[in-house]
């Protein structure tokens, strides 16, 4: 757990239980995101919306178990109320996710590792209950130079930062003895990999998606419809990140009875504190729907 700065002492968010009882509900747990994507220099508007449809793999912390997932886990140090999905960096979503953050990355060697923080919306639909979930908030990428030792790039120190605040120690983290270094960032983003079925993994070995095929057949490496077991294949690790979405406003919208609807927007605080830790906490406003 190296280079994360502190924790901000925060209970579990308000929403949070209620959020993935209802994600539970769906047949997929699919979401909409949307990123902002730059325009080109002289355009009347800086950036224009990007839209696409993601897949929620869990909390950041508190990845589901998956008992065909062989990939080591963190020991239970720490929880979240951080959503997170997957994908390849070779997706437009994570240029996206680095040119619209405060260091406004924009160049492709500038997104190879980890880093962002760019702003995006998530909205869930789960019909089964009538609720619609919005999470607004900055995303951060986490590849595999997240557990670079010293001397690590910026982008690896963002994430542990950013990320690290808002991560928060469960009751054994708490233990005494327990130390932050039994827990490991790319110990994470490997169970995270394994947790995908061996179609998703070897769709990380795919050629680069949206580039034009020009009457040109893949090479060897890089082929439609793989598997992969090896959870630490070279190419396929190259390829795949975990975003993590760091919510700083969601709102819950609740149609299931047009008579009785409701509407509440959760915005997420901080009071500064005596030291290092300050003190987060959700404020919880009802609205008419």
């Amino acid at each position: 757990m190296s280079t994360t700065t502190h924790h901000l002492t925060t209970p579990p968010a308000p929403w949070k239980q209620t959020f993935e009882s209802h994600i539970s509900k769906l047949p997929s747990p699919e979401f909409v995101l949307t990123s902002l994507h730059p325009c080109p220099p002289g355009s009347l508007t800086p950036y224009v919306p990007r839209l696409r449809y993601c897949i929620y793999r869990g909390m950041w912390g508190a990845l589901p178990d998956n008992k065909h997932n062989a990939a080591p886990r963190n020991p239970p140090l720490f929880d979240s109320d951080m959503p997170t999905f997957t994908t390849d960096v070779r997706m437009q979503k994570v240029g996206d996710i680095f040119a619209s953050s405060p260091g406004k990355a924009d160049r492709e060697a500038l997104v190879q590792g980890s880093g962002g923080g760019g702003p995006v919306e998530a909205v869930w639909w789960v019909k089964e209950v009538g609720t619609q979930w919005r999470v607004r908030g900055e995303a951060f990428v986490v590849g595999r130079d997240i557990d670079e030792g010293e001397g690590s790039g910026s982008g690896v120190r963002t994430v542990k930062s950013e990320v690290g605040v808002r991560m928060r120690r469960t009751d054994d983290g708490k233990e005494k003895g327990k130390e932050e270094g039994e827990w490991s960032w790319g110990r994470e983003l490997t169970a995270h990999f394994g947790n995908c079925s061996p179609g998703m993994r070897g769709s990380w070995r795919n050629p680069p998606p949206g580039t034009p095929k020009n009457g040109q057949e893949p090479d060897k490496d890089h082929q439609l419809g793989q598997k992969v077991e090896d959870l630490h294949d070279p190419i396929a690790r190259d390829n795949f990140r975990v975003v993590i979405i760091r919510p700083e406003e969601v709102e819950q919208l609740d149609i299931s009875d047009p008579a009785t609807a409701k509407r509440f927007k959760y915005t997420f605080v901080v009071e500064k504190g005596q030291g290092a830790e300050g003190k987060g906490e959700w404020k919880v406003e009802e609205l008419w729907p």
